[in-house]
């Protein structure tokens, strides 16, 4: 289209965002989207910044301005959620979030006066369901994706809750996040200005550690004790809501309480089943047929669809009906298995066991390595010439046929980008 070929500062922006690892196609709506969130000057300086981390020292001297101002610049931009600020070692940092999870959700996780919430509400509900080339970048490429789904640990039997790990648990990050922040849901949030909303619970969208620190500073989450998060989180169940959080195994920043019908991973699923847009827990709901009565409520409640009623083949009872489970659309939540009145769904342990990457940046750089962008993350300084050319040189190297076989061997990627990692964790997005 006519503005990509523009160098403005929102084209300048856009190409930007595509080199997280998950990025935001060009296109008129998006466009439209950032002008709503930032003025082109602030978009140009915006497009400026590193990926990882940076000072306020650091965006002066990239922005060429007195580091009075680039600060005061970047303080502006993190009240309004655009950037989200963290204090390590006595030191500010900045960071710029990926579109989704981040500034376009935190644009509406409170009612904000300064933009047009419904005509954005508008803009974003076209972008991702009607365009639909946004949503496939961030929910089908590469087989690590952002998010995975949390089981409801009252739907786990006495014998499989002994196996299910700290990490997988919504209840474990509540207790040990801090902070812990709680915001309006940006779904339903969305769906409200459109009146398409379902009547889940609003105030509930969980946030923790860097991400809810920052949020809670400037307004726009308001901070919880755990007893408080517990008690949300119970609603949540009680909803038949199913937690949909950041896919890593340590401090996780954000736990969704997902609807089927508003929320926009659930959709993906829904609508790209077969490309595994959500990571899934480690269980599979086993339908008993002999006890299931036909009811459909396992159905009703189900996010994505999995659930189905077939004939029984009873022959006593032609009518009668079981549930059948799709095994390639299931999220392993458990929702089913709680919503079940006669205690005919059973969760039981996938053949396959999932891995969850260890924390933000072993899966940001695995996730670069699938979606061929590691020189991105590698060479992040696109301001000095040197580092333009070895992120240009990188990405000719990772496309050689022997390089993706190797990359794409799952041990390669957990246990040698662990180790490596661990070790090395400047990668951070966030």
């Amino acid at each position: 289209m006519a503005h990509t070929l523009l160098d403005s500062g929102y084209s300048r922006l856009t190409n930007r965002l595509n080199r997280f690892p998950q990025g935001a196609p060009p296109s008129d709506l998006l466009r439209k989207i950032l002008a709503m969130l930032f003025t082109e000057q602030e978009a140009d300086l915006v497009a400026r910044l590193p990926i990882k981390p940076f000072t306020a020292e650091k965006a002066a001297t990239v922005w060429k301005l007195a580091k009075a101002k680039a600060r005061k610049i970047l303080e502006t931009l993190a009240e309004r959620a655009i950037l989200v600020d963290m204090e390590v070692n006595g030191q500010t940092l900045y960071a710029l979030p990926p579109p989704m999870a981040g500034f376009f959700e935190f644009s509406l996780m409170r009612v904000r006066k300064d933009i047009d919430q419904k005509a954005l509400s508008e803009l974003f509900y076209t972008y991702l369901n009607q365009e639909e080339t946004f949503i496939r970048e961030l929910f089908t490429r590469g087989d690590t994706q952002l998010g995975r789904t949390f089981v409801n640990e009252q739907a786990l039997s006495p014998r499989n809750a002994l196996h299910v790990l700290d990490y997988e648990r919504a209840t474990h990050v509540i207790k040990t996040a801090a902070p812990m922040g709680i915001s309006l849901c940006y779904c339903r949030h969305k769906m409200t200005h459109l009146n398409r909303a379902c009547d889940a619970p609003l105030d509930i969208c969980m946030t923790f550690n860097t991400a809810a620190r920052s949020l809670i500073k400037h307004g726009h989450a308001r901070e919880v004790e755990p007893m408080e998060g517990l008690d949300l989180l119970a609603k949540a169940r009680s909803h038949h809501l199913v937690q949909f959080g950041e896919n890593v195994r340590e401090r996780v920043n954000f736990i969704c309480n997902c609807c089927g019908c508003c929320c926009e991973a659930m959709l993906a699923v829904q609508r790209f089943a077969i490309f595994n847009p959500v990571h899934t827990t480690n269980f599979l709901p086993l339908v008993e047929p002999g006890l299931c009565n036909g009811c459909g409520r396992c159905q009703k409640v189900c996010p994505v669809g999995a659930m189905a009623l077939v004939t029984a083949d009873d022959p006593e009872n032609p009518k009668k009906q079981t549930a059948l489970l799709d095994e390639e659309r299931c999220l392993g939540c458990g929702v089913c298995v709680t919503a079940c009145p006669k205690d005919a769904i059973n969760l039981e342990p996938r053949k396959t066991r999932v891995i969850t990457p260890l924390n933000h940046a072993h899966r940001a750089v695995v996730m670069a390595i699938e979606r061929g962008g590691l020189q991105d993350l590698l060479f992040d300084n696109r301001v000095l010439f040197s580092h333009r050319a070895l992120a240009t040189l990188l990405g000719v190297i990772l496309k050689l046929p022997p390089i993706k076989q190797v990359l794409a061997n799952t041990q390669v990627k957990s246990r040698y980008l662990e180790t490596l990692i661990t070790r090395f964790r400047g990668i951070s997005l966030i």
